[in-house]
């Protein structure tokens, strides 16, 4: 984007509207139902009232305390309801609108219900004042409307002048003097007031709530979904917008994106200053463009208020004029900087009440510090969680008694909080709660005056190398397929700690203090580029933060900032004294007789008043086409499927390797012709770990191995391939993660995160800890993790503790963690060891006995114990131990410290969509450690776009024409029930959506009730039956439908339910077709599970001889009774572990061999069958064999808990259970339910590998042959069951009972070929 700099040496754009492009209208059709619509030149968001809100109390009174708590809940009952639609603006669809206004609008901020009616509230005015790098401009607020839409008495109430020089006087909030004399005063007058102050600041480029590193590196990126709502200052206004956008579909939703409606406020301070290429610290060669330096300043919103109104902390952790300060520096070269630092109120419970005398309000500390510790520490919790460490500058006085008070609860605060606990015996220093107590009034006493403050950077130095600051670049490779250059940025550095300021208002002192602070972190900054400013580029640094400081102050006390002179110049002038007793002054008079006004007006804003309840916004059509979306997935969505290539090298600090062939890592020889479309690769020890650099994160070494690796994949690559870019790194002090990606996939990857979490010095320090980059590849999301755990032949249980502390506390944007991905895939130095001494251990390592190594490595060991990496999957290791070895060398460590060999660099996976096809080490020998690569084939699923839309505007359009019209213009009659509208039963025969005067389940007193009937038979030689191919689980895609056609076999006499034993059978039983009226419905009893028990003792017969089946029968549901779960087959004898019997839904018990037969029979004998190979699941254990294929665990459901020892739980056979469960159209006879249902013991553990049993290998028929030996006497044989064909759910049930070759049954498998 190209931008026109007429003045480069002032802010840029003062005062400057924005774009035409980023404007709306707002109109209104008043009859038959009075609407409003936001429209844009192609689409419109239309909005009517529900008249059912007008019975709602007025929330006039919501404020008064004295409400009982009857009251307070019919408040809370009678929330606001308005109709709402977005649509594609059509000919025809506003004719019957007009404008209320004749000025554009810029979005809005949201909807408020106030005194019976509910408002919409837009931005009239606005002026642009920020650009932090191109493309990202904000914008201030100069003045919003408020339009009613459900009353027309507001429509000619005059609106506010924006430049009225007393639209924040005192009188506007107090005895309402100045106030214009209309005959109806606005209900949102003072609402109008304060967001039109000049405070408030949105940005419809980009997410202004959220600092540059926890947004998308891509400028061109906004997600509305992230929004901090701690900065959202419009977040209880807009939040029914945000909830009502969420169920739109995908176009629909880009579309309400793009036409920037929708607008995140924030409030604070933000201004820029472009910087001449002639002053500025970095040279580009791109002539004639400045550099832009930015201040943006996000006040919080949860404990917000005034002065005297708001001071101290909350129960939640909250504390007053919560402020972070995000300092930002774009340079023309390609380099972004940013560095966010917070202030807020000392966090113990304490008030303070105004009074005309200064410096004489009283302090009163309201909780005992036992009683405060409980949120001190969950404050600081939210800090370390959100910035990483925390370094406290405390700037309270010792000397006055009140601040002396503070600070003791304050240090005492920060003694016993478990932060501040280093943990190993080390020093405070290691801590990730530090805190630095600076008495800013008696070290700025002296002749130097505040100039001496420039002495806390002693105090604070050591913490600001290690937090380091943001650092993104421009990508060098940045092309694309066909041949184009665009701009992406890559991540260099983060910053990885915060400083938290205060004094007693945090604002004067505290605003000082910061801007020293900043101006280190730009200095730091340029100093590592080998750079520095002149004192023109720090002269507009110190005004930005004048600047800021004025606008905080103004917003908590009324009144600029003190010291604001000597912040901006260096030096207090007299003027600058005589201003700041004037301020001092002004700040009385607000805070006795103005605050209180003020307080009720933004607890107003923020829905914080006593009943006060957010407008309910639905759109029945657009939650009908989204049901129906779902249910028809299969016909826009495919799967494919892409190859991953792993790598991970412990580089131990050495550079020497840069210069050599990495392509037998790179490029392994079981890649053969395939190209991956990702390539990961993390490094560990990429710089020397010594105390001077564990603290610190230099992103030199990283970017040279970033040159190497790409330099390796073009020469490899290079012919006729596709060309890799780098898409993300990142960096943890010595551990290093890059993803290179295929230029010709770029277009399917979105949503690049990255993030960090340290462990090392109990997560202070860098040293140990992991670096995790995720992606969404196309609709799969993928989780990446290159980790460095603890160290030590012994301290298995300290990296079992790093694992917990990495997967349970690194998060990505969205509070999106590690287990929230369909794959990860963990890799890196986990430090796992050996269990055996030094000789026993290189003698086996000598002999090549793996089997015997890997039974006592410790990390499979801890896997199958379920302490460490639950439910993720290693493939099997044919390589040798890739640690410790001579430099050099295939000689294992002969130093005096003569580590024992072991397997520290390991590849992890987890995933179902996840088959591994390679696990090797590779010859480089520069390092200590041998690099470690796996090649991974994912399959993700892929959505047509065009096709789903397709699909999504017929439904659309087919449902508004059922209903009758756009939603919020319906002229329909009114219903209390209007939420309702547009929802009839989903299925023919289901009762309708149910409302508060109309509940199904209690029509006439009568139970619940429903038939489902098979379609009608096309032909009349045929029948319609379940297809017995479809997937158990109704919610998968797939291509099968749900009835299949089959013919009417000649008929025969159905066999009769008999008490004595059942006969041979001379034919097949055949199924009766549907009988014209199905039998009256059945209540459905949950399947349990029954005892063991003998076939002489068992209800004679099968079901398939006992019951008539119907037209509905359906060959998988009688499957899905037959066959009984795992636990059950595992558990019994084996004289009956083939011959299992269990209770059917209705009651009978049915014997597997018979019921298969019988099964056969209804099915025709041309169809193939199921095997009876069909062994006891074996129990979860990790066993280094070579049977089996690569597999995931089907049945394993993604959890962070260990699994249940002794086995894994069978899913599969769950949902085939549950499947045969459903209500259908087929009577059966009905036994009462067993008394109690029984549930068997899990398996015991037992080995993994196949134990050869005499009379039984590997044969399951041989084992069947001798379970019937040993077992009861069979009944009469039936003819030879023929092969019925499964899939899906029923497919991987019997998969897991059977052979394991094609299941993973634990966190270990061996590895098949690649065909």
């Amino acid at each position: 984007m190209d931008h026109n700099y007429s003045s480069p040496t002032t802010a840029l754009w003062l005062g400057q509207s924005p774009s035409l492009e980023k404007s709306s209208q707002i109109l209104l059709r008043e009859y038959p139902h009075r609407s409003l619509a936001i429209a844009t030149d192609s689409h419109a968001l239309i909005l009517r009232h529900s008249i059912a809100a007008n019975d709602a109390v007025a929330n006039a009174f919501l404020a008064s305390p004295s409400l009982g708590r009857q009251r307070m809940t019919a408040l809370e009952s009678a929330a606001p309801k308005c109709m709402v639609e977005f649509t594609r603006r059509t000919e025809g669809l506003l004719a019957d609108y007009r404008p209320l206004t004749p000025r554009p609008i810029y979005g809005t901020l949201g909807l408020i219900a106030l005194e019976r009616d509910v408002f919409l509230c837009v931005i009239t005015q606005a002026s642009r004042v920020a650009t932090l790098r191109p493309g990202e401009t904000v914008e201030k607020i100069e003045a919003v409307q408020f339009f009613c839409l459900s009353s027309a008495d507001y429509d000619n109430v005059p609106a506010l002048d924006p430049y009225d020089p007393d639209s924040d006087a005192a009188s506007i909030y107090s005895q309402g003097l100045g106030r214009q004399n209309a005959f109806i005063e606005h209900p949102c007058q003072e609402l109008q007031k304060l967001l039109g102050n000049g405070s408030f600041y949105y940005s419809t480029d980009f997410d202004v709530t959220n600092r540059m590193q926890d947004r998308p590196v891509d400028a061109a990126e906004f997600d509305i979904d992230n929004f901090d709502e701690s900065f959202l200052w419009n977040s209880f206004m807009i939040r029914p917008l945000v909830l009502f956008r969420s169920r739109l579909q995908k176009q629909e939703r880009d579309a309400l994106d793009a036409s920037r409606i929708l607008t995140s406020a924030i409030r604070g301070f933000c201004r820029s200053w472009a910087i001449p290429q002639s002053v500025a610290p970095l040279s580009s060669a791109r002539s004639g463009l400045p550099s832009y330096l930015t201040v943006i300043s996000r006040l919080s919103c949860k404990r917000a208020g005034t002065r005297f109104n708001s001071r101290g902390i909350d129960d939640d952790g909250n504390v007053a004029n919560f402020v972070e300060t995000e300092t930002t520096y774009w340079s023309p070269s390609g380099v972004v900087f940013s560095y966010a630092q917070v202030r807020g109120s000392v966090p113990v419970f304490w008030e303070q009440a105004a009074g005309l005398l200064p410096n004489q309000q009283k302090i009163t500390i309201t909780r005992s510090a036992d009683g405060t510790q409980p949120a001190f520490d969950q404050h600081f919790h939210d800090l370390e969680q959100a910035y990483g460490a925390v370094h406290v500058v405390n700037l309270l006085s010792a000397t006055k008694p009140g601040e002396h008070e503070l600070t003791t609860l304050y240090r005492e605060g920060v003694r016993n909080c478990p932060l501040s606990r280093p943990g190993g015996g080390r020093s405070r220093d290691h801590a990730l709660l530090r805190e630095t107590e600076y008495d800013f009034h008696a070290e700025t006493k002296g002749p130097q005056g505040y100039v001496a403050a420039n002495g806390i950077r002693r105090h604070i130095e050591h913490s600001a190398d290690g937090f380091a600051y943001y650092l993104a670049q421009e990508s060098d490779d940045a092309g694309t397929p066909g041949g184009q250059k665009r701009r992406r940025y890559v991540v260099v550095l983060q910053q990885e700690g915060v400083f938290r300021t205060n004094c007693l208002d945090c604002l004067d002192r505290t605003n000082l203090i910061q801007t020293i602070i900043s101006q280190m972190a730009v200095e730091s900054f340029l100093g590592h580029r080998g750079e520095r400013a002149l004192s023109d580029f720090w002269s507009r640094h110190a005004n930005l933060w004048a600047d800021n400081g004025d606008s905080l102050s103004k917003i908590y006390a009324g009144t600029g900032a003190l010291k604001s002179s000597f912040t901006r110049t260096g030096k207090m002038s007299l003027a600058g004294a005589i201003a700041d007793v004037r301020k001092s002054a002004t700040r009385l008079y607000y805070n006795n007789f103005a605050d209180k006004a003020r307080q009720i007006t933004i607890d107003t804003l923020l829905g914080r008043m006593v009943g006060q309840a957010p407008v309910i916004l639905f759109d029945p059509i657009s939650d009908y086409v989204a049901g129906e979306l779902q249910r028809r997935s299969h016909e826009y969505s495919t799967n494919e499927k892409i190859h991953i290539l792993v790598g991970t090298f412990n580089l131990n600090g050495r550079t020497e390797g840069l210069g050599e062939d990495l392509s037998p890592w790179l490029c392994p020889p079981e890649l053969g012709s395939i190209q991956p479309e990702i390539i990961a690769i993390g490094f560990q020890e990429i710089v020397e770990l010594n105390p001077q650099q564990i603290m610190n994160s230099d992103p030199t070494r990283k970017q040279l191995w970033e040159r190497a690796i790409k330099s390796t994949l073009d020469q490899h690559y290079g012919r006729g391939g596709d060309k890799y870019v780098l898409l993300r790194s990142g960096q943890l002090v010595g551990a290093a993660l890059c993803i290179f990606v295929k230029a010709s996939v770029l277009h399917h990857i979105k949503n690049v995160e990255g993030s960090v979490k340290k462990t090392g010095m109990s997560g202070m320090a860098g040293n140990k800890g992991a670096v995790a980059i995720r992606l969404d590849y196309a609709n799969t999301p993928i989780c990446f993790v290159t980790a460095h755990l603890a160290a030590g032949f012994a301290n298995y249980e300290e990296r079992n503790r790093d694992y917990a502390t990495i997967d349970q506390g690194l998060w990505f944007q969205r509070n999106r963690g590690i287990r929230d991905h369909d794959s990860v895939i963990w890799f890196g130095d986990f430090n796992y060891r050996i269990g055996l001494d030094l000789e026993t251990t290189k003698g086996l390592v000598k002999c090549g006995d793996i089997e015997t190594l890997f039974e006592n490595d410790q990390l499979n060991l801890q896997m199958v114990a379920g302490l460490a990496f639950q439910y993720y999957s290693e493939s099997r290791i044919t390589f040798m131990p890739t640690y410790k070895y001579d430099v050099g060398t295939d000689v294992f460590d002969t130093s005096e410290k003569a580590r024992i060999p072991a397997w520290t660099d390991r590849i992890l996976r987890k995933g179902p969509n996840l088959r591994q096809l390679a696990y090797n080490s590779a010859p480089l020998r520069f390092s200590d450690h041998r690099p470690v690569y796996a090649i991974f084939e994912c399959t993700v699923n892929i959505v047509n776009e065009k096709r789903r839309d397709k699909i999504s505007r017929e439904i659309y359009e087919r449902r508004k024409a059922e209903v009758g019209g756009d939603t919020a213009t319906l002229i329909a009659h009114e219903t209390d029930d209007e939420d309702l509208i547009g929802y009839d039963a989903i299925e023919p025969g289901l009762p309708p959506a149910s409302s508060d005067r109309q509940k199904w389940w209690l029509e006439g007193g009568k139970m619940a009730r429903t038939s489902i009937s098979p379609p009608k038979p096309e032909h009349p030689g045929s029948q319609t039956i379940l297809n017995p191919k479809r997937p158990t689980n109704p919610h998968v895609p797939t291509d099968e439908p749900d009835w299949k056609r089959k013919p009417v076999p000649p008929k025969t006499t159905p066999v009769q339910p008999s008490a004595g034993p059942r006969p041979a059978a001379s034919a097949p039983v055949q199924a009766q077709p549907p009988k014209p009226k199905a039998a009256p419905p059945v209540a459905k009893k949950p399947a349990h599970l029954a005892a063991p028990v003998s076939p002489a003792s068992s209800t004679a017969g099968s079901i398939g001889s006992e019951a008539t089946l119907h037209g509905s029968g359906s060959a998988v549901d009688m499957l899905s009774l037959a066959l009984p779960p795992a636990a059950a087959v595992a558990e019994k004898p084996a004289s009956q572990r083939l011959t299992p019997t269990m209770a059917n839904a209705n009651g009978f018990k049915s014997d597997l061999s018979r019921s298969l037969a019988s099964l056969q029979a209804q099915m025709g004998s041309s169809q193939p069958g199921i095997t009876a190979d069909m062994r006891p699941l074996q129990p979860m254990r990790r066993a280094n064999s070579s049977a089996g294929a690569v597999g995931v665990a089907q049945g394993v459901k993604r959890s962070g808990t260990a699994p249940p020892a002794g086995g894994i739980p069978l899913v599969g056979l769950a949902q085939a259970t549950a499947a045969a469960a459903k209500p259908m159209a087929m009577p059966l006879p009905v036994s009462p339910p067993p008394q109690q249902e029984r549930k068997p013991p899990l398996p015991s553990r037992k080995p993994t590998a196949p134990i050869p049993v005499p009379g039984h290998g590997h044969s399951a028929t041989a084992a069947a042959a001798a379970a019937r030996k040993k077992g009861p006497p069979p009944p009469p044989q039936h003819p030879q069951p023929q092969p019925i064909p499964l899939r899906g759910a029923l497919a991987a049930a019997v998969d897991l009972l059977a052979d394991d070759g094609a299941s993973e049954l634990s966190g270990w498998e061996a590895l098949k070929p690649s065909s």
